[in-house]
């Protein structure tokens, strides 16, 4: 769904390494859609990155992990048609027990008062159309 391409930008050679890697992907006769959402990580706590889908990161630092794991979220659910949604479900019914069978359950939180949950899911517009005709309320 989605190609990270990983590189030390500090390395003398990173121009070189990133011609070789795209040229061996273009090789693969990959779909142009991954070669066009390929998302660079950049490993450098300095540098500023102008190219598009290229994000630095510091592994020392630890700067722009977030960002990096936002965009690839981002990424793969445009290139799988999915969405994160936050529903909210009756504990009592078999609303639940289906969102665990027909997406990703990420986070339930549970609000004992009224026998409800909030519940963060991954899924596909499809699945959730059936969710809603399944349980309108």
């Amino acid at each position: 769904d989605l190609i990270v391409h990983v590189r030390d930008i500090t390395h003398p050679e990173t121009v070189l390494q990133k011609a070789t890697v795209l040229s061996v992907l273009k090789n693969l006769n990959l779909p142009s859609h991954l070669l066009d959402s390929m998302v660079e990580q950049l490993f450098s706590s300095r540098y500023k990155p102008t190219e598009e889908n290229a994000l630095a990161i510091s592994a020392l630092h630890g700067h722009g992990l977030e960002e990096m794991k936002h965009e690839i979220e981002k990424k793969i659910l445009t290139a799988t048609g999915k969405k994160i949604l936050t529903v909210n479900v009756n504990l009592e019914g078999p609303q639940l027990s289906w969102l665990y069978k027909e997406a990703t359950v990420q986070d339930v939180e549970v609000m004992p008062e009224d026998g409800t949950a909030k519940v963060k899911v991954i899924i596909s517009s499809s699945a959730f159309g059936r969710y809603k005709n399944l349980f309108p309320s």
